[in-house]
Parts: C-alpha cells; structure tokens; sequence
C-alpha cells in the first residue's frame, strides 16, 4: 500500500502517540487539510462568472465535501477517545 510508504514517518509519529487507529485519522486529517488548502488556492483563480467574489460551483462542492469528511473523521478520533 502506497501511502503507507509514502507516510511512513508521519504514521509511526501519530500511531505511537494516539495508537493505531487514532493515529491513522490524524494523518488522514493532516492530508484532507493539505487537499483542503490546495482546492482554495484553486478557487481563488477559478471564480464564479454568476457569484463574483465566489469560486466555481465544482470547487464549492469539493470543499464542502472535504470539510463533512474532516468532520466525520474527528467525530470518530473522539468516539475512540472516550472508549479508552
């Protein structure tokens, strides 16, 4: 698995700190983030014709998808919290 390569560092740091299962959304966290703020550069130069001032629908609905995932991934980290 690629990204298990690819992150290796960063999962050993989160995985000892927060244990497997944690520390593995906290680097799906970190990654939705960097997705995140490459998507809103992107809107800054790809601006609604329709909403000036507004990115275009496609990045709109990008940034609403990866926020609601962040959110759902920090709903589970606190789930496996209080289970400890």
């Amino acid at each position: 698995m690629p990204v298990f390569d690819d992150k290796q560092e960063e999962l050993e740091h989160y995985e000892t700190m927060m244990g497997v299962p944690r520390g593995r959304l906290a680097v799906t966290m970190d990654m939705i983030t960097d997705a995140m703020a490459l998507v809103g550069q992107h809107g800054v130069y790809c601006q609604s014709q329709r909403w000036p001032g507004k990115p275009v629908m496609d990045i709109q609905i990008i940034m609403k998808s990866l926020t609601d995932a962040k959110e759902l991934i920090q709903s589970v980290m606190a789930e496996l919290k209080d289970r400890r």
